[in-house]
């Protein structure tokens, strides 16, 4: 099973200049949550904005082009294909955590897409690619808690494709 695994605000926007655009921890421990229940696949730029990579207690693949990519911890993989033959045998979901491009590549293969809607809009340069939802039925919804750590209204959505 292949999933997406993101967070977007109202505009579609998941980051800014290499980074979240928004601070919200609620949206890390459901990350977290989904993501340990399988594998990640990330993309170059998508591991470098990750703090001590890599994801712990999951295998982490990394899609890139660049050839002399040195990364301990994890798989590196030049291809889509490369990517699945290497995660063909796992009993495992594959979890696309992001880049733009990954998402793009897998977006004909996703199973199930867990998103975090954050109801704000924010600055940045970085969306998310259009998504057919007519092709996905909502199974799941949850109105995040607002507290004093998690200021922005938010929602966590589980779809799987129909």
């Amino acid at each position: 099973m292949i999933t997406f695994v993101w967070a977007e605000d109202e505009n579609g926007l998941i980051g800014s200049k290499g980074d979240l655009p928004w601070h919200l921890p609620a949206d890390m421990h459901f990350f977290k949550k989904v993501t340990l229940t399988g594998d990640v696949v990330m993309g170059r730029k998508t591991l470098e904005s990750i703090p001590n990579p890599p994801l712990k207690n999951r295998e982490n693949y990394v899609l890139t082009s660049k050839k002399s990519l040195d990364f301990k911890g994890g798989v590196i993989c030049h291809s889509k294909e490369d990517v699945l033959e290497k995660t063909r045998h796992s009993k495992k979901p594959l979890h696309v955590i992001g880049g733009v491009s990954l998402f793009e590549l897998f977006k004909n293969d996703v199973d199930r897409l867990y998103r975090t809607v954050i109801h704000e809009t924010f600055k940045g340069e970085t969306y998310m690619p259009a998504i057919d939802y007519s092709q996905f039925e909502l199974i799941e919804e949850e109105e995040g808690a607002i507290d004093s750590k998690n200021k922005h209204p938010h929602t966590f959505q589980i779809y799987k494709r129909k």
